[in-house]
């Protein structure tokens, strides 16, 4: 039965955190969408979601979200959807310590405290699920996102270990890797550049013209972009499935470079990565 089921799901201010909070309501889950932004929250509540603040970088701000939750649930949550994110552009070496650990931060360490308080509350129903939006960069890495690359490799790896740790618990662990979607993802990440990328002094800096072109662009900036709601069509099928996929491949980029990882030698999957991000950058 789905209705009435609660679901705890972050970055839920535009683009799939908003689309599967929307979809998931009138599917009759409640809902608790949260976000990071004060404004953004009260925009949810007037949409009809449930909705309160959580900041992944901010420890105070978790707890305090979950305890609200379940309060409201006494004490019960079907299933949390760990979607919030952000990106940082940049060369590696351009990347200041401090840039790279606000990356991990919120695209991690955040994710995996939120993941941890509720683990226990599933533990004692006996059944839950957890679902962690990934990425296609979680499958292969893309040269100018390194930060983003890194957090959702990491992000893999926890999700992995976490799946094997809760065999026979009842919590199934789901991964879902989208490829381009339909987002603020890119102008976000475009403000992210500009804020902590040093253009002028970097060796990249001719490459960077075409990376910010990228960022700006409006509309789809690449082929095969999908809406949102191709997202809102796997996690249904992560929390209401029996035996629910260990990772969930939406839009053809991901499909192809899922099956790119596995057959090529690496040398040549280096080339094939170059070549898009040169092409995409230009």
């Amino acid at each position: 039965m789905i209705k009435g089921r609660s679901v705890l799901i972050t970055g839920c201010s535009s683009g799939i955190g908003r689309a599967v909070a929307t979809g998931l309501k009138q599917r009759g889950y409640r809902v608790f969408a949260t976000a990071r932004k004060p404004g953004d929250v009260e925009i949810l509540k007037e949409e009809g979601l449930e909705s309160h603040r959580l900041d992944l970088a901010d420890s105070a701000s978790i707890a305090q979200a979950v305890a609200m939750v379940l309060e409201q649930t006494n004490g019960e949550l079907y299933a949390l959807f760990n979607n919030g994110a952000y990106g940082q552009p940049g060369a590696v070496e351009d990347l200041r310590r401090e840039v790279l650990r606000a990356q991990f931060e919120t695209n991690l360490f955040g994710t995996h405290e939120l993941t941890n308080r509720v683990i226990p509350v599933m533990r004692r129903q006996g059944y839950g699920r957890i679902i962690h939006n990934s990425s296609v960069l979680g499958l292969v890495a893309l040269p100018y996102r390194g930060a983003y690359n890194a957090s959702k490799f990491a992000l893999e790896g926890l999700s992995d270990t976490l799946r094997l740790e809760l065999h026979g618990s009842g919590i199934h662990v789901a991964l879902i890797e989208p490829g381009p979607i339909e987002s603020r993802f890119r102008a976000n990440a475009y403000e992210m550049f500009k804020k902590n990328i040093d253009r002028e002094h970097s060796a990249h800096r001719d490459y960077y013209a075409g990376v910010e072109k990228r960022l700006a662009k409006q509309g789809p900036a690449q082929p095969f972009t999908l809406p949102p709601e191709a997202v809102l069509k796997k996690v249904i099928h992560a929390l209401e499935s029996p035996r629910p996929k260990r990772r969930y491949y939406v839009t053809v980029p991901t499909h192809l470079f899922g099956v790119a990882r596995r057959i090529l030698p690496a040398a040549l999957l280096d080339k094939l990565l170059l070549k898009i991000s040169a092409v995409e950058n230009k």
